[in-house]
């Protein structure tokens, strides 16, 4: 396993990464029905609707992708200044630019912002509407300049490297090795940045030569983490046998993989399951000549259905199927052994039970710690005592504030309205956090990320977004 300083430095990259592609996964997705659908090989082909296609990879896409790295730097200035630097790498090259874009964004935004702070206090009274448009406007001009000039054909050059790369895996069969790395990384919470940090440039690239694209199904298949919770399911007991099938509804339908995260990490050994199972689906879908049109955000199976082109349809159900399959045997065996495990232990009465108001301090030191004894229960994160003041706000936070913690803030908005309490449930990106919040819930994976951001906050750890008892004992301690 990674240390935590360097788990949370990959994180942070990869979260960059992928916030420039997330807020426009809905752009994504309209380019990819309108692909699926009037390609010629799509389910209805029409020429006259299809002439959408091109433009939209070559300019739509690439410049949301700019304007939104350029102002994750620097707001609504960085994000111009991204667009119009964007566009030179557009010109400059004849593949859609996603990776120009990922570079072009960010520098534009970088660039602004320093003009600006040299600004600062610098421009006369009256003067400063008339500066900031010119300075935003000649930034932007040169930085398109030296984007057709220089950054188009570097990440044209980038671009061939990794498509020869990826040859090379394809041509000998390697590409289901990818799973030994996304697999672990997935459970770490890096999921998000590996699908849209690093794989959906890559897949575009390749769908707007070829019309689809495997490596959008490589981190979003659903099957390994299905596999593994069908094993709890059927052969686990306790705690962890009764969430398993609600989590499989979760995953599964409700495309929220991380999930089953916690059920892998309370059993390490099972990464060989999800790993199997995921090289397997990869190995399916190359035998097949399957991809998607378009990323599937979220990893739902209605949305990979959609975005899986008529020719390709077979192929991705049996890769679903086939990576289930393989991550349920190998998972059964480790799940079964565990429980085994875990009678014999309550038999001598050594059965996990977590201390009661463990400071917040140590909640991660232990669950960490404990990870590899917690067979077959799902993990316990006892919440830190509330101080005696009034909470008006709770904020439920993942990586990026829309999947689990949206689950998460859902089920608890609905008990604190059950329960009568006025205060206001949401959910957010750990990034977005503000020290004007009463209670930060994460995971305890992420806590230490969230207290960072805003260390004024009361902050609880839990270990599964679906836990009930973590938000039945906070509504209770809320109401005393």
């Amino acid at each position: 396993m990674l240390n935590s300083n360097t788990k949370s430095r990959i994180q942070s990259f990869g979260r960059f990464l992928s916030n420039m592609v997330m807020p426009n996964i809905a752009a994504f997705i309209a380019w990819g029905f309108i692909t699926a659908l009037f390609i010629p090989s799509g389910w209805l082909p029409n020429a006259t609707l299809a002439v959408m296609i091109d433009p939209m990879i070559t300019y739509m896409l690439p410049l949301l992708i700019g304007y939104t790295g350029g102002k994750l730097i620097a707001a609504e200035r960085g994000g111009v200044v991204g667009a119009v630097t964007t566009m030179g790498c557009i010109v400059g090259s004849d593949d859609p630019m996603f990776l120009g874009a990922m570079i072009a964004g960010p520098l534009a935004g970088w660039v602004i912002k320093t003009v600006d702070s040299a600004l600062e206090g610098k421009v006369k009274s009256g003067f400063e509407m008339l500066v900031n448009n010119f300075s935003a406007g000649i930034v932007g001009m040169l930085l398109s300049l030296l984007a057709l000039v220089v950054l188009g054909p570097l990440a044209d050059w980038f671009a061939e490297a990794l498509a020869a790369g990826v040859d090379t895996l394809v041509q000998h069969n390697l590409l289901p090795l990818t799973s030994i790395l996304v697999e672990p990384a997935k459970v770490l919470f890096l999921n998000n940045a590996i699908n849209h940090g690093i794989f959906s440039p890559i897949s575009m690239q390749q769908a707007s030569e070829v019309g689809q694209s495997i490596f959008f199904l490589i981190e979003s298949n659903p099957g390994p983490g299905l596999g593994v919770l069908l094993a709890y399911s059927l052969f686990s007991h306790g705690l962890s046998k009764q969430t398993a099938p609600g989590a499989i509804i979760i995953q599964f339908f409700g495309g929220i993989h991380e999930v089953y995260f916690p059920y892998v990490l309370m059993n390490p050994r099972l990464l060989l399951a999800v790993i199997a199972g995921g090289a397997t689906g990869v190995a399916t879908m190359s035998m097949f000549n399957a991809g998607l049109v378009s990323p599937a955000s979220p990893g739902s199976i209605f949305a990979i259905l959609l975005m899986s082109p008529k020719s390709s349809m077979l192929g991705v159900v049996v890769s679903i199927v086939s990576s289930t399959l393989v991550s349920f045997i190998i998972a059964s065996f480790f799940v079964k052994r565990a429980a085994l495990e875990a009678k014999a232990n309550e038999e001598l009465g050594a059965e996990y039970t977590p201390t009661a108001n463990t400071p917040i301090a140590n909640v991660h030191t232990e669950a960490e710690g404990s990870v590899g004894s917690q067979q077959v229960f799902a993990p316990v994160v006892p919440i830190q005592p509330l101080p005696e003041k009034t909470f008006k706000t709770i904020v439920v936070a993942c990586d990026a504030g829309m999947g689990s913690s949206a689950m998460g803030a859902n089920l608890l908005r609905k008990k604190v309205v059950a329960a009568a309490l006025d205060i206001d449930v949401r959910n957010m990106a750990i990034d977005h956090l503000t020290d004007d919040i009463d209670i930060i819930i994460t995971h305890q994976e992420l806590t230490r990320r969230a207290i960072n951001k805003a260390p004024s906050a009361e902050h609880l750890s839990l270990s599964n977004f679906t836990d009930d008892v973590f938000y039945d004992d906070l509504i209770s301690r809320l109401k005393e």
